[in-house]
């Protein structure tokens, strides 16, 4: 009772004693402010960000909408400070009753975390080499997600397959290491892994649609390239050429957010290729075929009165090329609160070609949901729908273009269509192929995953996800009997089906502890499956009564061709364990290990174990690193040895095989079976082992960031089809044998500079990578493949031909006409180097390596400013040292007359005009490929500039909308070249004969205009 009445007494004394200080001292009020903070560029209100009264305790936190009060003794002016995670903490001067502040992305620091194999980690915290894609670079494409990595990722090498709308690009990362088996990266999406091959039936002529193009690029939160062993060996065999893995955009726990997003562009070909006109073909004909019979005189074509009125003739590229429209919709809505969170979007894109009736359509949609269950228990799914619709330009149009004759005409005078070249060589009319040929593909996916989590105990976490990846392809080929190729066969129909079925489960627990707040330990197991299956199915028809049903109605073709289908599938089982150690954020230690079982492999040889280790040392944790730290204010040096695999060659590579096959006996026809492949029951993966160093340096508290990496990675065991016996009743099997080794150095710098008012942020890369095989296996030192050779010592891709010397003039005939490889060599021949020192040239003892398409180094550059409500963003790349083979330009250089050819003909060799350049015309020549064809391919590209203009908040406000953004994109405006062909950054073939530019469809230039308007 005593001790309640003594505290009762104290409180009392206290109310008192208060009592008195707030009647001596009433609190002063000589301002009061109200406020709101806004992202920057999106104008949206940003709740929670705590603003402080600079030199006081004095502070406020804004609602949801954004807002805060003051209600202070302080005298205006005073200053705020504004600070937030994940954006640039700033001072500001209130000058009156109301203020509002905009805060910029603090890009370091949200470039911070680290997407990694199944986790995710801070940059400061991670041991390996790993590279996200800025926000700048994701923003500058809407067509394939891989075109974001051009130029934004040091040493990651992306070179256009085709110009064709939908088609993919060719990736390499740290070099390309395999032969014969894949050497595109792996995709991992939301968690899904995906290796980007074709679905495709062989229907379509022409490039195929990109799997990947059916991802919307508006939809991806962020990309993430894994380089070296220690990132990638939690992929295990599939990791060798590296691993992209993308995130998609998630809902928030914030408002209700709804983003329109739309931009309407025209595309154009970047340039034409110089070819003879119909005056100057004419010319070129005359010449061949008066030096293939000078008896028949000079003008045994046309007579110089009909040159003089043929004029510019047909220019056939003009009449293929337009100008394309292109136009994006993207509707998107996102939002939630502490328990869900969702995004749901909407895509539209239609991007008309720069050929006529060529195109790509896409229509997506996304779901994304992420929930809190209880306490302990979470739920997410990651959902995407999309058709595509391609219209593909058929193979060999674009060398049509080129070559067919400019004194050809599109239209007999009947008004029908001229069927094809009317001389010697047979290819047929490209515009009526263009306008006619019906060749198309609609492909329908579903990509979605769905996870569950759940706290076991308060450090461990179990994870369990499903998904599934569903392509349909249909492909649609239709040749009518009005052209070329369909008046054969009199109307040709053909469609085909092709479906990829993909099932993942992924299992995994994560153990995550600090002891002794200094160690952290983060151990991850798990075992995951996957299984594929493809199946494909074709049918067709010819001699059609009419066109006008065309492939959907193959039973009024009264030929059937016949049908094929197949099915094939592979299933992959996988172990995997990783430890990541810190001791005080200061030392580093990670380890992984991947065991995968693949049923692609011999049957002795199905199992393969991937480890890998890494270590960091973070230098500006110690105490002798102080003197520095003003200027060098982070220092991490870092290295990783590990093992990864390769398993793309295709199924049942390792199995004895069948193919079915007719024949003939008596007068009816029977179907058999034949041997094609002898069993390799050792068949195992290509190996690839690599080291890895680098440093990670900040600079002027992380304004100015360097990160350099040094490594060498060698892939043994290459899959290669080597000679065997003929008495084994085979020419080749599937063996591994070789080596492949790349190594190089990478360079990457950031900078983030500005006020309140002004800002630049930059990243720089540049890499540098030595290609080179090491062994060809069972002592071969050098194999030819046409234009190529690989040879031990020298880079994949590395071109194989003759040396030109020259032109032969009329005195030289009798002391180097065995230079021009001609049994009956004549003035005007082109000369070429005796390599052998036989005293003769010859095709093939005198072939030598004549360059190669590996590039000694390649950059990109990527700068983003802001003033105000304005945005300016540039983007660059660039590749330097790399050679293409010009198919082109060797097609265009047989000066034969019986088709067209370069603006160089116009020099060739005539008696009055020796030239010591260019060969004279004539009717049969002998191609031989040479140095000549094969050209610098270096370049340096504007890959994309877009000018940006924030609508002011007040506006915006009064329009009832958040904020409204308006733009103007021009994509690929300048390129800086020699290369002389339509683009140089290109690229088809095999692994084996990268950098060949032969009838490709060209690349493109664009210039548009978008608006974002925030509801």
């Amino acid at each position: 009772m005593k001790k309640k009445l003594n505290i009762c007494t104290l409180l009392f004394l206290l109310q008192i004693s208060v009592g008195i200080k707030a009647q001596n001292s009433q609190p002063l009020i000589n301002s009061t402010l109200n406020g709101t903070v806004i992202d920057q560029v999106t104008n949206q209100p940003i709740p929670g960000v705590n603003v402080q009264i600079k030199g006081t305790t004095h502070n406020a936190i804004t609602d949801l909408d954004g807002k805060f009060y003051f209600q202070t003794g302080q005298i205006f002016p005073y200053t705020l400070v504004i600070s937030y995670i994940g954006y640039v903490t700033q001072e500001h001067i209130a000058t009156n009753a109301f203020v509002q502040i905009s805060l910029k992305e603090d890009i370091k620091e949200l470039d911070e975390l680290v997407i990694i194999g199944y986790g995710s980690t801070t940059k400061k915290d991670y041991t390996g080499a790993a590279e996200t894609v800025s926000s700048t670079a994701l923003k500058s494409t809407q067509r394939t997600l891989e075109s974001a990595l051009q130029g934004s990722v040091a040493g990651v090498n992306v070179t256009q397959t085709s110009g064709q709308p939908g088609a993919g690009l060719s990736i390499r990362i740290r070099g390309g290491s395999s032969i014969q088996g894949g050497n595109e990266p792996l995709y991992v999406i939301d968690g899904f892994p995906i290796y980007n091959s074709d679905v495709t039936s062989g229907v379509l002529s022409g490039t195929p649609t990109n799997p990947l193009s059916s991802i919307n690029p508006a939809d991806i939160e962020s990309i993430t390239v894994l380089k070296d062993a220690s990132s990638t060996a939690i992929y295990g065999s599939r990791g060798a050429n590296g691993v992209v893995i993308i995130t998609t955009k998630k809902g928030s726990s914030n408002l209700l957010t709804v983003n329109y997003d739309f931009t309407l562009g025209q595309q154009e070909v970047r340039e034409k290729i110089d070819v003879l006109d119909a005056t100057g073909y004419a010319n070129l004909r005359n010449a061949a075929l008066f030096d293939a019979n000078p008896a028949l005189g000079t003008n045994q074509y046309l007579s110089a009165a009909q040159i003089a009125q043929l004029g510019k003739g047909v220019d056939w590229q003009a009449e293929a090329f337009q100008k394309g429209i292109t136009q994006n919709h993207q509707l998107s809505i996102s939002g939630g609160n502490n328990q869900t969170k969702y995004a749901v979007s909407g895509n539209y894109f239609n991007q008309e070609g720069i050929i006529k009736n060529t195109g790509f359509e896409r229509l997506s949609g996304r779901v994304n949901l992420t929930s809190k269950l209880t306490s302990k228990s979470r739920f997410g799914v990651n959902l995407t729908l999309a058709e595509t619709t391609s219209k593909v330009a058929p193979s060999g149009l674009i060398t049509s273009l080129l070559v067919m004759p400019p004194t050809a005409t599109i239209y007999e005078p009947d008004g029908s269509y001229t069927l094809r070249n009317p001389f010697e060589n047979i290819f047929a009319n490209p515009i009526a192929t263009l306008n006619e040929r019906q060749n198309e593909a609609v492909s329908n996916r579903v990509l979605g995953t769905v996870y569950g989590e759940y706290d076991i105990f308060k450090n461990l976490v179990f994870k369990v996800s499903f998904g599934l990846d569903k392509i349909s392809n249909q492909e649609k080929s239709y040749l009518p009997a009005s052209i070329y190729e369909g008046s054969i066969t009199n109307g040709e129909g053909k469609i085909g089906n092709a479906t990829s079925r993909t099932w993942l489960n992924e299992n995994t627990l994560t153990y995550s502890k600090l002891f002794a707040e200094k160690h952290n330990l983060n151990v991850l197991v798990g075992y995951t499956q996957q299984n594929s299956v493809r199946e494909f199915v074709t049918a067709g028809s010819q001699q059609f009564v009419n066109d006008v049903t065309g492939y959907n109605n193959l039973q009024s073709g009264s030929v059937a061709l016949m049908p094929t289908s197949g099915e094939s599938q592979w299933a992959l089982n996988s172990y995997l364990s990783r430890v990541n150690y810190n001791y005080d954020s200061k030392y580093y230690f990670t380890a992984s290990l991947r065991a995968d079982g693949s049923s692609r492999f011999g049957k002795d040889n199905k199992w393969g174990y991937f480890p890998s280790v890494a270590l960091a040392w973070q230098v500006n944790k110690e105490d002798f690193f102080a003197p520095v730290s003003d200027v060098i204010n982070s220092l991490k040096l870092r290295t990783s040895y590990g093992a990864t695999g390769n398993q793309e060659i295709g199924e049942y590579q390792s199995l004895s095989t069948l193919t079915s096959v007719k024949y003939l006996f008596g007068d009816q026809i029977y179907t058999g079976f034949t041997p094609t492949r002898i069993a390799n029951n050792d068949l195992g993966w290509e190996l690839t082992n690599q080291f890895d160093a680098g440093l990670d340096v900040g600079f002027f508290n992380d304004k100015l960031n360097l990160t350099v990496d040094v490594y060498r990675k060698t892939t043994k065991d290459l899959l290669l089809d080597v000679q065997i016996p003929y008495t084994s009743g085979y020419t080749s099997s599937l063996q591994n044998f070789g080596s492949v080794q790349n190594q190089g150095i990478e360079f990457g710098l950031n900078t983030s500079l500005g006020n309140t008012n002004f800002s630049w942020t930059s990243n720089f890369n540049i890499a540098f990578n030595d290609n080179k095989i090491i062994a060809l296996g069972n002592g071969a030192e050098f194999y030819t493949f046409g234009n190529y050779i690989l040879q031990v010592g020298q880079p994949l891709g590395t071109f194989y031909g003759a040396v030109t010397d020259g032109i032969l003039q009329t005195a030289d005939i009798a002391t180097k006409g065995k230079f021009t490889g001609n049994a009956a060599p004549k003035a005007g021949d082109r000369l070429y180097k005796d390599i052998n020192g036989d005293g003769t040239f010859t095709t093939a003892a005198d072939r030598t390596t004549i360059g190669n398409a590996q590039p000694d180094f390649n950059f990109g550059f990527t700068n983003n400013f802001t003033y105000k409500d304005f945005e300016l963003a540039i983007l660059i790349n660039g590749s330097i040292g790399n050679d293409i083979l010009n198919g082109n330009a060797q097609a265009l250089e047989l000066y034969n007359g019986q088709q067209n050819a370069s603006k160089s003909a116009l020099d060739a060799w005539t008696p009055t005009n020796p030239s010591t350049t260019t060969p004279r015309a004539k009717l049969d020549p002998a191609p031989i490929f040479s140095n000549r064809f094969v050209e610098d391919g270096s370049f340096v590209r504007i890959k994309n500039i877009t000018f940006s203009y924030n609508l002011p908040k007040r506006i915006s406000e009064k329009l009832r909308l958040t904020a409204v953004k308006f733009r103007i994109i021009g994509e690929n405006p300048f390129t800086f070249t020699d290369y002389s062909g339509y683009d140089p950054e290109v690229t088809s073939g095999s692994n084996i004969s990268p950098g060949t530019d032969t009838g490709i469809y060209p690349a493109s230039k664009t210039i548009s205009g978008g608006l974002n308007i925030i509801l």
